[in-house]
């Protein structure tokens, strides 16, 4: 007889919270899509949950929610046996080392922080025989920040390159994490950025590349990473509430 996960105490209200949270960052998702003349199915909702516990991912679960991202491989570890009873999809959109991608291989879908060419290698060769190709995104640091991990605009064209000779990824599109600011407006040119550079890529051609994706916005931004044309949005702090 199949046992039912244990659930943590946890209050009434928080469920009915998530719901509220998830259906607001719904509506604006719809509305953004509405405003550039695009499907509500173009763009994939992606609940960022690091810091958070599994049973809020099991909440957002129940109210509908199928992908989750988290930023660090070992807080994912936990979280992703703590809910295998869950057909859900994990996304890696955190900075990566490469001693971690065996485990990152193991736990996650989606890898959305590819920023080099010694980071491809190690998740390629950590594929078991008979793994589907994992697919993956190259993180692009396009305001130069250095607090950030990503790879520079001048340097993608050439990554996409060595990345498509691999054998076990699957390279879709592209990433981005803008610098903070308050005005959406102002954040907007980056994702435009980040669009150019898929399409120059795409025109390349490359064997087994693909830059169909485009993973940018977070909560403060995402409408207008909708309205540049992002198909998976990274939305965390709507859904979940202030890191824990």
């Amino acid at each position: 007889m199949r046992v039912a996960p244990a659930r943590l105490n946890l209050p009434v209200e928080m469920a009915s919270n998530i719901r509220e949270n998830i259906a607001r960052v719904e509506e604006r998702i719809a509305a953004a899509c509405r405003r550039s003349g695009r499907r509500r199915d173009d763009v994939k909702l992606v609940a960022v949950s690091k810091t958070h516990p599994a049973e809020l991912i099991r909440l957002a679960f129940e109210a509908g929610l199928r992908d989750f991202g988290e930023n660090r491989v070992q807080e994912a570890k936990s979280k992703v046996q703590a809910l295998a009873d869950l057909d859900a999809t994990w996304h890696l959109v955190g900075h990566l080392q490469s001693n971690k991608a065996r485990l990152a291989r193991e736990l996650f879908e989606w890898v959305h922080s590819l920023d080099s060419l010694r980071l491809a290698e190690k998740l390629a060769q950590a594929a078991a025989p008979g793994d589907a190709r994992l697919p993956v995104l190259i993180e692009v640091n396009l305001a130069g920040e250095t607090s950030k991990a990503g790879v520079r605009a001048g340097e993608v064209a050439a990554l996409a390159e060595q990345i498509a000779q691999l054998e076990g990824l699957d390279l879709r599109g592209l990433m981005v994490i803008p610098p903070f600011l308050e005005n959406q407006e102002e954040v907007r040119p980056y994702f435009r950025q980040l669009r150019a550079l898929a399409r120059d890529i795409e025109a390349r051609i490359l064997p087994g590349v693909s830059m169909h994706e485009l993973s940018m916005g977070m909560s403060h931004d995402f409408e207008v990473a909708i309205e540049e044309g992002a198909t998976i949005v990274r939305v965390g702090t709507a859904i979940f509430g202030e890191r824990t």
